[in-house]
């Protein structure tokens, strides 16, 4: 967060200078322009920080890269004794032999989008949090909450506390920051709500059957950019929708989806591959295959199957253009 370690070494991997630089992108230009030899590429490990140095880097005419994580951490793992000294020497090397996998910088727009999507899943997360911790107080009491809808929560909290003053006075509290948690994130829900409704891209994918404002802004957002991917194909296994696979001489495992890339979309997308299943009305040839995968496999594969075809599905539509088309 405060220090980068940085080492720059020449054609041969012979180190021409290490040191520790401010994480800051004025400073490791700064580093860098005063280097007094021509500096070729610049290789970040992806993290917190690293797409904004990455963006100040580029900005200040570097050939800025991103390296992906696991990548650099299963070609780093030989060493015995691992500092940030030896990691930068490491990336170093990686970027010199070309052995490394660059990672996509999400453009400033992206980046907006995904915060705001975090920030709504947060509050959504503890608003849920404090329902439940209620729920849990008052059953300690004998005080069943019941199958509620959310605009009688309240009431039907403070119908059991009635005439119960330590319970009340600590109920109370706590029904005040629900409807705080409430209110704040509608507010961001709203925000969401109307990006999609001003984006092109996002109404053209909401023509998919269980892909609504939520699923559209998220993997797009992922996705910043379609043309990054050749296949469209591919788009399901960045996102950790494929099977695993192990193969050592007589030894061949396939076993679980990989669960790599971003978890946020995985969810969202086997989301509507669930909507899809078990709410859609209206009949589609990729329903019918996905129905015919689940009489053959199970309904939870054929969940996961669906959801790694709506990506490839939203992907090829984004670069065609073109809407949903219900038949063959």
């Amino acid at each position: 967060m405060e220090q980068s370690s940085v080492c720059v070494v020449d054609a041969a991997g012979r180190i021409v200078r290490e040191a520790k630089v401010a994480s800051e992108p004025e400073a490791l230009v700064r580093f860098f322009r005063e280097l007094g030899v021509a500096v070729s590429r610049i290789g970040l490990e992806a993290g917190p920080l690293s797409q904004w140095l990455h963006a100040g880097l580029a900005d200040a005419g570097f050939d800025a890269v991103l390296l992906e994580t696991r990548h650099v951490k299963a070609a780093l793992s030989a060493m015995v004794v691992k500092t940030d000294r030896k990691d930068a020497r490491g990336i170093a090397q990686l970027l010199r032999m070309g052995w490394f996998r660059p990672v996509h910088a999400k453009s400033p727009a992206a980046q907006e989008i995904r915060a705001l999507l975090v920030a709504r899943k947060l509050l959504q997360a503890k608003l849920l949090d404090v329902e439940l911790s209620i729920r849990g107080i008052l059953r300690g009491f004998g005080l069943k909450m019941g199958e509620v809808s959310k605009a009688r929560f309240v009431a039907r909290v403070r119908e059991l506390v009635a005439g119960q003053a330590m319970l009340d006075r600590i109920i109370e509290p706590m029904l005040r920051a629900r409807e705080a948690l409430r209110i704040e994130y509608g507010q961001l829900h709203r925000e969401m709500l109307a990006i999609v409704r001003l984006d092109a891209v996002c109404r053209q994918l909401m023509t998919v059957p269980g892909v609504g404002a939520l699923v559209a802004i998220t993997f797009k957002s992922a996705v910043d950019d379609p043309g990054r991917f050749a296949k469209s194909r591919a788009v399901g296994a960045h996102f950790g929708l494929t099977p695993k696979k192990y193969q050592s001489g007589q030894t061949d495992v396939t076993g679980g989806i990989s669960r790599v890339g971003d978890a946020m979309v995985r969810a969202v997308l086997y989301e509507a591959a669930h909507i899809t299943l078990s709410r859609a009305t209206r009949f589609s040839s990729l329903k019918r295959w996905a129905l015919d995968l689940a009489k053959r496999r199970g309904l939870k594969r054929a969940k996961v199957a669906l959801a790694r075809k709506l990506a490839t599905v939203l992907h090829r539509m984004w670069l065609d253009g073109a809407d949903f088309r219900w038949g063959r």
